[in-house]
């Protein structure tokens, strides 16, 4: 497992208990504006891992592909990353 990755999975692990704290507010019928917020400070959790992901996917599967020489391998890589974010959209 690359090291960041270990990370990424505290960080979901955690996203994973707010994750049942909401299904409990909901079972509760608390109030929806306190689900909202909970709902949000999951989506902003999951952004962040999103983007560490994609900082380190940058920094080493794409940078060594680049600094690779192989020019095939490179353009498989950015072509991952805009697909991915086309398909996104």
């Amino acid at each position: 497992m690359h090291p960041s990755h270990e990370d990424q999975l505290l960080r979901l692990k955690k996203v994973e208990g707010q994750v049942r704290g909401i299904q409990t507010m909901i079972e509760e019928r608390r109030y929806c504006m306190d689900l909202i917020s909970q709902i949000r400070a999951v989506t902003g959790a999951l952004r962040k891992i999103e983007s560490g992901i994609l900082e380190s996917h940058l920094q080493h599967c794409v940078n060594d592909a680049i600094t690779s020489k192989n020019k095939k391998n490179a353009e498989l890589k950015i072509k991952e990353i805009t697909q991915l974010f086309e398909k996104n959209r």
